[in-house]
């Protein structure tokens, strides 16, 4: 496996409240999260980094090479359950801490197996021969009224408040996330991202880019790139995963 990520402020907010991180299990184990922080300019951040760091070291911490799927998911539901459980006690002891959150999107990749877990509007994706897929859910006002017929899903692009997620890391005492699964074939990607690359990019377009585009390792700035021609009002964040 390959991958290739980054982190960006975008063009408009001085401060990065988005963080990601990557680890390799072993040789053909891998695990993605990626947050974007809320809370303001004294909190977001510390939300996005605690929930990466917290969730990414109770995975290392808990992994096995032989570990059933079943019990992978249970990990990786515990992980979220732990960082939640972090953030939320930060948001309660310390003042300058208080309301913050973060959403999260993760994939564990071991063999031709991801279990893909979100809370909030993070996305993850998949991309094969048959073009892309988005595997989870957003946890978003928008998508809510999708789901009830109360909006299409062209209208949701533009909707006032697309913004509004009604799940996330650290806000409530606990939370729960949705668990996706996914077959994985050799040349297979995975893309996970923040809302300000997803918000400006729509799915034909990072598909485009990963398959036609740039060489794999350029494709993640490629998209930078063409989030900022764009304005990139928020911080944007993008990991890229090749089997």
């Amino acid at each position: 496996m390959q991958y290739w990520g980054l982190s960006d402020p975008g063009m408009v907010r001085s401060q990065n409240q988005d963080a990601f991180h990557v680890e390799v299990l072993d040789k053909n184990t891998l695990l993605c999260v990626v947050c974007d922080g809320m809370g303001g300019a004294k909190s977001g951040n510390v939300a996005s980094t605690l929930a990466v760091d917290v969730f990414s070291q109770e995975v290392k911490g808990s992994w096995k090479p032989d570990m059933a799927i079943k019990e992978l998911e249970s990990m990786l539901r515990a992980a979220v359950k732990l960082a939640n459980f972090t953030v939320y006690d930060q948001a309660q002891q310390f003042e300058e801490f208080s309301g913050m959150g973060t959403t999260l999107v993760a994939v564990l990749i071991q063999g031709k197996h991801a279990i893909f877990v979100n809370v909030g509007d993070s996305r993850g994706y998949h991309i094969d021969a048959d073009g892309i897929s988005q595997v989870t859910e957003d946890h978003s006002l928008v998508q809510m009224m999708v789901a009830r017929g109360e909006l299409t899903p062209e209208r949701a692009k533009s909707y006032p408040g697309k913004n509004l997620i009604t799940r996330a890391i650290g806000t409530e005492t606990a939370v729960t996330c949705d668990v996706f699964h996914r077959r994985m074939e050799r040349g297979d990607c995975v893309f996970l991202c923040t809302d300000g690359l997803s918000n400006l990019i729509d799915d034909q377009e990072i598909l485009f880019e990963v398959v036609h585009g740039v060489e794999k390792k350029k494709c993640c700035h490629q998209l930078l790139q063409i989030a900022k021609n764009r304005g990139a009002p928020d911080n944007v964040t993008g990991v890229l995963v090749m089997i």
